[in-house]
This record gives structure tokens, sequence and C-alpha cells, in this order.
């Protein structure tokens, strides 16, 4: 039998045939199906959407750690029902306090993938925090279907066992366990069972023992013993005093709809900026697919990149200037600079000075609540840093600091948290219902997926499914002023006419695609039946299922 992994990629035109998945009990979208059904288990069991969304981040941070882990960051919005509210909570972790840009420049040149791009992991005391605050189960309870997926195996997918391939070099080099996330010192191939009784091991120690067996015992030990051989300074401190944030969901208004990003320091704001521009063009009277529809697109996430990177930083030290950057006249002011017949030579910030992988996933009950979740290593295993005897790498999200300019909002300091690409989002109605709980995954991607998406929604009427399908647009790379990867489906035609207008496209085909232009999930409530529509991107390995 060919192992699927050894297959050469090949271009290939793509249109999804998947339908969306309906229910009125609930519904679970992620990017894995295993994972999709341990958060099904917990709703059958009596959880709500939080409870399921948890459920299900867990479980992929077994089958897919080549994006996701307990070593890593998370980020949820919770719609609740009753009261029509949307409440956030940023989970993501912090610098060293010992670490700044003396220590970096001591070091020399400034590795993405070392230790000192390794911030305190927030996703298990982020899992704690979401069930405790917007869920009615215990964390032992929405973490038993990961633990059983760990000790009893799952089989490998070509997709995962194509992220694995890609980073088992770097996991054996780097140590000191990263064996523990091969097969033989290799990493695990298509077809074959993967089973991580060590990671099965952390689960249970933090269901008996909470957040504490985590930041203040076993695995504290094992991740600052792991950082210290390789010249990094976390302490044991720094793991006993993370904690979660409740901060208030950020928002703004798109074509009487109102779309909802978690605050900076993640990057949702930028999803935000862009819709506030877009929102002045006749969008929805130009072909879906039509240059002219991409361009004004393109321009709008430009402006609105170009803000983010200057503006967005840890609010708890600095100045972010939320309000202003959420302002419709500013958006105003801003979409003057876009002429239909030329892109901008060079987008920045109207504001005076002053490569990743992630997994999203959506929840939703019959009760009409929703868990808009998203976790994350970044760079496939991250740092590549292994713990022993845990089962899991540590996350390199201090690569989202800026580390050349100490003037900079978003420098590296000691307990900072950095710029954070891993944004959930949600939209509710006029009248304050749930519209949709959606996002897209892959770093920069992020923002431009969601823009897509919203406007594939509201603009164009599209289903869950279609709109999550439908082809995309992605400055994956360096935005604003960086290379457009167009997806194959658009057309030569349409790639040519961006070129003439002024932008560095790129083809983006085939499995190459996947990482580029993101994949994403859709949870759509219908707002007279409440019946839920569910999309799964068919870039990825998961689905939608019901209840």
């Amino acid at each position: 039998m060919t192992d699927m992994t050894d297959l050469p990629e090949h271009p290939f035109h793509f249109e999804s045939r998947r339908s969306p998945v309906l229910s009125r009990k609930g519904i679970v979208a992620t990017s894995q199906p295993l994972a999709s059904l341990a958060g099904l288990r917990i709703l059958r069991e009596g959880g709500n959407a939080a409870d399921a969304a948890v459920a299900a981040a867990a479980a992929l941070a077994v089958v897919e750690p080549t994006s996701t882990g307990i070593g890593g960051d998370c980020f949820c919005l919770f719609y609740r029902a009753d009261d029509q509210s949307v409440s956030a909570l940023n989970g993501s972790g912090r610098a060293p306090a010992a670490l700044d840009l003396g220590v970096v420049e001591r070091c020399g040149e400034w590795d993405r993938q070392g230790p000192h791009a390794v911030t305190v992991p927030g996703s298990i005391m982020g899992w704690h925090d979401t069930v405790t605050r917007f869920g009615r189960m215990t964390l032992a309870d929405v973490l038993q279907p990961a633990i059983e997926i760990a000790e009893e195996g799952f089989v490998m997918t070509p997709a995962i066992a194509r992220g694995w391939a890609g980073q088992a070099e770097l996991l054996a080099d780097t140590g000191p366990a990263g064996q523990d996330l091969l097969l033989d010192g290799a990493a695990p191939r298509a077809g074959e069972v993967w089973v991580n009784p060590l990671i099965a091991g952390v689960m249970r120690e933090v269901a008996e023992g909470g957040p504490d067996a985590f930041y203040r015992g076993r695995p504290a030990e094992r991740i600052v013993e792991a950082l210290e051989g390789h010249g990094g300074v976390m302490a044991l401190s720094d793991l006993a005093g993370h904690c979660s944030t409740f901060d208030d969901a950020i928002s703004t208004t798109y074509r009487r709809h109102r779309v909802w990003e978690c605050p900076p320091n993640g990057q949702g704001i930028t999803t935000l900026m862009a819709l506030n521009i877009l929102e002045g063009f006749e969008i929805d009277r130009l072909e879906a697919r039509s240059p002219e529809a991409l361009h004004l697109i393109i321009e709008s996430l430009r402006l609105a990149f170009a803000d983010a990177r200057a503006l967005i930083a840890d609010p708890s030290q600095v100045d972010v200037p939320i309000d202003e950057m959420l302002s419709k006249a500013y958006a105003a002011k801003r979409r003057q600079l876009i002429c239909e017949d030329q892109a901008i030579e060079l987008a920045s910030s109207g504001f005076l000075p002053g490569k990743s992988d992630t997994v999203y996933l959506s929840a939703a009950d019959g009760e009409g609540n929703a868990c808009s979740f998203i976790n994350s290593n970044y760079e496939g295993f991250g740092s590549c840093i292994v713990p022993r005897d845990c089962g899991f790498s540590l996350q390199n999200r201090g690569a989202g600091f800026v580390v050349d300019d100490p003037e900079h909002p978003n420098a590296l300091a000691g307990g900072k948290r950095p710029y954070h690409t891993i944004m959930p989002s949600m939209i509710t109605r006029p009248d304050g219902g749930l519209f949709a709980s959606y996002g897209v995954m892959g770093g920069w991607n992020q923002p431009q997926g969601q823009t897509q998406v919203v406007v594939n929604l509201i603009d164009r009427g599209m289903d869950a499914q279609t709109a999550i399908d439908a082809p995309r647009i992605s400055m994956y790379e360096e935005p604003p002023n960086g290379r457009i990867y167009v997806e194959d489906t658009f057309g030569v035609e349409v790639l040519a006419r961006l070129a003439e207008l002024g932008h560095p496209v790129v083809p983006a085909t085939g499995a190459i695609r996947t990482g580029v232009v993101g994949k994403g999930q859709i949870i759509y409530r219908d707002p007279d039946s409440g019946v839920l529509w569910g999309g799964s991107d068919p870039r990825a390995d998961g689905c939608a299922v019901p209840l």
C-alpha cells in the first residue's frame, strides 16, 4: 500500500461538493472529526456550547499537535442566549519576567522558534476558565474524551502526517524529549496509529488537581527544566503567576449586523477595521469572484493591517487606541486612499508614530448559546521544545514580539503578552440574536479569511458551508505590502487583472493553499426556526457534526 505522505503535490482545481450540516439541538465544527465527536459527546452528556468547545480543543491537542496543544494559548468568545451578551476570554501567556531585549541581544540572532520565543502556555488555564465562567460541567468531565483518545490512540491522517513530517527533524534535534513526539525517530505516517500516554497523564493530573496541577506541579517543573537546557529564562514563578483575563469584546457594525472580536493583544481588530472601510463600497453589486470585488477587499485589508501592525500590543502595558481605530470617521478617511483602478503602492499606518498553525472550532447548543474558540502553538509544534514525560511541545508565541525596535508598542518585555494572530469571531443580528459563530485559521491570514467570510455570509447570502468553501485570497507572508496568494478557482483572468492593478499576486494552487489561505468553521443560526447550519472547511480533515 502506498503511503499518502510520499505522493507528490500536484496542482488541481478545487470546488467543494460538501453540504451544510443542519440541527436544532447543537453542532460542533472542528478541523478534525475526532475532535468534533468529542465536543458532540459532551453536548449529549448535558454540557453546553462552552463545555463542548473545550472538549474539542483538548481533543485537538491530542490529534493535531502539529497546530495546537496544551503548550499553547487560546482565545474565546461566548454568546449567551439568555441575555444576548458576547463575552471574551484571553487565554494567552506572557513573556518570562526576566526576559528583555538585552537578553535577546546577548544571544545574537533572534530565533523565532528558540527558547526566548516561548511564552507561558495559557491553554490549560483558558480551558478551565471557559468552562467555569461559561459552561456547566467540570474541567475533568470535558477532558475525558481527549484523555481516552490519547490513551487508546488514533489513526494518523495524511494532512496531519504531512505537517508532522515537516518538523520531525527539529523535534528530534531540539530535545530534551522531542523523541516523545516521534515514532522510532520519525514522524508518524498516514495510516499509522499514534498513542500519547504522556499527554494523557498530564491531562489526568489537571483533571484531578485543576490548573494548579499544571502551573505549580510536575509539568511546570519540566517546562522550566526544558527551557533552562536551551538557555531560556522562564521561572516557576512565571508559570505560577499566570492568569487568563476576561475582557469586554470589541465590535463594529457591518450592514446593520454587529461583528465581534477579542480585543488586543489579539489581531481581531484588524477585521473590524477592514469591514469599516469595506462597508462604504457596494460590494454586493459586484460579482463575487470578480477582480473588482477582490481589489476592494485587498485594499481594505492592507490599510487595516498597516494600522494593526503599528499599534496592536498588550493593553496592560501600552495604550492601544481601540476607539480611534474603530471609528467610522477614521475608516472614511482611510477609504479615500483606495483607487478603483490602481493598488496603493505602499500601505502605511494612518496614525502618527506612537507563518503559522492554529486550530479554530465552533460549538453551538440547542439553547441558543455559542462558543467561538481558537487554540494554537503558532508555528506547527511551536518551539519544538518538548518537556520530559509530558507529551506536548511548547509554543513560540513570543515570535509575535518586535525585537528590533525598543520604542515599538509591541516591543518584547518581561511579563508582556505579544501581538497574537489567533482570533475567534461572532456576528449578531440587529436585534441582538446570534447570526454566526465563525473563524478562519492561519496566522496573518485570519483577519483576511474572516473578512471574506463576512462578505460571503452577509453581502452574498451564502450558507455556512458555501461561505467557507469559497476561494480566498491571502497576504500570507508579510502584510500589508507582501505577496498576495490567490486560489486557483478564481481563474487566470482574475489573477491577470489584479496584477494589472499593481497587486503582487501569486497563484495558490493545490494542497499548498491549505496553509496559505487557512481553514475555518462556521455555525449559522436561523432567527425564525432556531435551526443551526454548520460548515467546515474542506481544506482540512474536519467536519461539522450535529446533535
